[in-house]
Parts: C-alpha cells; structure tokens; sequence
C-alpha cells in the first residue's frame, strides 16, 4: 500500500498523467515520475511531480514504502508547460538526469505540426536540482522526449529516446506544412556533460519510443505508430543511426496509438540471448486492459507473446522497469501505468510483478497489490 494519501484525477480537474519510472542504487528503489496537469488537455499540462519508493521485505510479504509526493518546482521554463519526464541513470557518477520538454503556453502539439512552428524546448535536470539553460531548439515542426526512462549501454553512453516531426514540404506560402513523425536518440558519451541527436528512423511514421540493448551489438527501438502496429527499428551504432524500420505484426496499436514501454532483461535460460519485456493497452480500437508481452528473439518481430493483462479495463500509457533479483523472484519488473474505471486517465497505478524461469508470461504472479499514484 501506499505510505501517503493516494493521488486521484480531483474534482478541479487536476490529473496525473504520464508515467516514468527509474530503478536507482541503493535498490531496489523506484523514482516514479509524472505530470500534473489541470486537465487532462495536454494543452493543460502544468508541472512534473516524483514520488519514491523503497521495498521492504516484511515476513512473507514485499511492500513498496512510498514517500509523499513531489511537485519539482526547479523542472519549470517560465510561461512553459513542463511534459513528457524521461529519466536517465549514470552508474558511473550516480547521476539522475530528467529530460523533458518544456511548451510555450498552452500550443496544442497539432498546432505545431500544422504550422511548421515549434513551440517545445528541451530541457534537462540533474541531481541535485540543477537546471541547464533552455538554448536547445531545432528546425522540426515539434518534437519530444520518451516519455519514460532513458538507458545506459555497456559502454557508458547514456540514450533519452526521442521523436519529431519532420518538415517535409511547406506550401501556400509556407502556411501549410506537411510534416511526418519519426523516432530517434539524443546521446552522451561523456557521462551527460554533452548530448547530442542522433538520426532518425526515416521510412517509417513513427514516434513515442523507447530503447534497450539487445544482443549482436545492436540497440532496438520500440516505437508508436499511426500505421496499425508498432514499429521497431536497430541501430548498429548505438543510437547514432538506425536501420530502416519495420512494422511488428503480432503488436497492434489502439485506433489513435497509444506510447507503450520497452525493457530488456538477461534470460533465465543460460546461453539464451536477451529477453524483452513490452508494456501497451490490449485493445485494439481503445485504450483497454493494460498488457505485458514478452520476447524471447527481439531481432524476430514475430517472436511476441499474447499479452499477460495487468490491469481490465481503461489504461494507457505506462513505463517498465526490470528490477533484478528481489526476496521470493528472479527476475522481478515493476509497471507505472494510466489506469481507471471509465476513463484510462483517472489515476496512475503501480505493479510489481515477476517472471519465474521460462514459464509462459500467462503464469507470472502478481507480488504486490496495485495502488494508485
């Protein structure tokens, strides 16, 4: 359960949307992330909110400990609206990055992408609270970051995943815009002093994203997609270019598409290559039934699972995070979605689950009850 009141859509309005979620030493310890809006507009996003928890192993039982929320009053570009958290770990120096976007006033995204005007500034925090200047900006019609968690690779280089729309044409005299979404990874080799934007994945529409290292060198990306499925991508670089994209069959997407999480994770079965673990809405025409879907060949976009639902009924956007050996699992996940009654907006929920040898991902039982954030 919860150690504090939980956090519910309120009367005046004010939603919680937008879940992200970080596993940092000492652990397990789960920084969850969200934003707090007025509505739930994206047009009415108003600041970043972070809760922590800590597991503490009582008897037989495994309960998170939550601290009391957070509003991150230094997470703030003036006359902007604060959107999309995507923390980042660097294990080498202990540092938390939280990229997010910052948007003028209340610009719709379509307003963007419509007029060729961004309206979006990336921003970037540490810990402790220290905020970069808002001087990056660049020539897309707009752009974001995750949402979700950001990874770090073997070789010490740190990925926010990332996506645009990219001006294709203008006409009528450049009033009219014609603009296609596609994903990529901002990236730092020097542990977060520099970043930099890597390519994008160029012949497929895709957008919200997220990474993991898989094997044969390669990092897979997992992105949303106004095409019917998901559509995943490799880069052989580590981020700096991708592969042409393809569409996974077997991971459809909501009518409109909804953002989904991606983690990757070493198999139980020795010599096995690296297993995935995906988070999306079940259901085809709506947001419904929060599901989880594994991998057991990430390179084959046949190899997914039927999803293990989590959550019946209304859910949307969530993040994963692989949590390693804890009391009584190995492996153990924990999920931060968006769920609700009648809405998928209502509340964001958290479960922590695990993944016991290689049973079928319909037999993995829940450890812990789901509470809402």
């Amino acid at each position: 359960v919860p150690s504090s009141p939980s956090l519910q859509r309120e009367r005046t309005g004010l939603t919680y949307r937008v879940p992200a979620l970080l596993l940092v030493p000492p652990g397990p310890t789960l920084l969850a992330f969200a934003e707090q809006r007025l509505s739930p507009n994206d047009s009415h996003a108003h600041r970043l909110v972070l809760r922590r928890g800590t597991l503490r192993p009582l008897s037989w039982v495994l309960l998170w400990q939550w601290g009391t929320l957070r509003v991150l009053g230094t997470a703030i570009l003036e006359g902007h609206r604060s959107m999309n958290p995507c923390p980042v770990l660097d294990t080498a120096s202990g540092t938390v990055f939280l990229f997010f976007i910052a948007v003028l006033g209340h610009t719709p995204e379509a307003v963007q992408i419509a007029t060729g005007r961004n309206a979006a500034r990336l921003r970037c925090g540490t810990t402790p609270d220290h905020w970069r200047p808002p001087t990056w900006t660049w020539g897309w019609a707009t752009f974001a970051v995750g949402p979700g968690h950001g990874v770090q690779l073997r070789s010490g280089r740190l990925l926010v995943p990332a996506y645009t729309y990219r001006v294709d044409r203008r006409e009528c005299f450049g009033k009219i815009c014609w603009t296609s979404p596609h994903a990529f990874a901002f990236y730092s080799d020097d542990h977060g002093r520099t970043w930099h934007s890597g390519g994008l994945v160029s012949n497929l529409r895709s957008g919200e994203c997220q990474f993991a290292s898989v094997d044969g060198g390669f990092l897979y990306c997992n992105a949303r997609s106004p095409l019917g499925s998901r559509v995943q991508a490799l880069s052989p670089n580590e981020g700096t270019s991708f592969l042409p994209g393809e569409l996974v069959p077997t991971l459809a997407e909501t009518s409109r598409g909804c953002q989904g999480s991606i983690v990757g994770f070493p198999a139980p079965t020795p010599g096995s290559p690296t297993w995935l673990l995906y988070s999306h809405p079940a259901g085809r025409r709506a947001r419904l039934h929060m599901g989880i879907y594994l991998s057991r060949s990430p390179l084959d976009p046949h190899s997914w699972t039927k999803p293990w639902v989590i959550y019946e009924g209304p859910s949307g956007y969530s993040d994963l995070a692989f949590l390693g050996p804890v009391p009584g699992a190995t492996p153990a996940f924990a999920c931060l979605f968006e769920s609700g009654a009648r809405v998928s907006y209502e509340e964001i929920s958290f479960c922590m689950f695990s993944l016991p040898g290689a049973l079928p991902l319909s037999y993995l039982p829940r450890l812990s009850s789901v509470f809402f954030f």
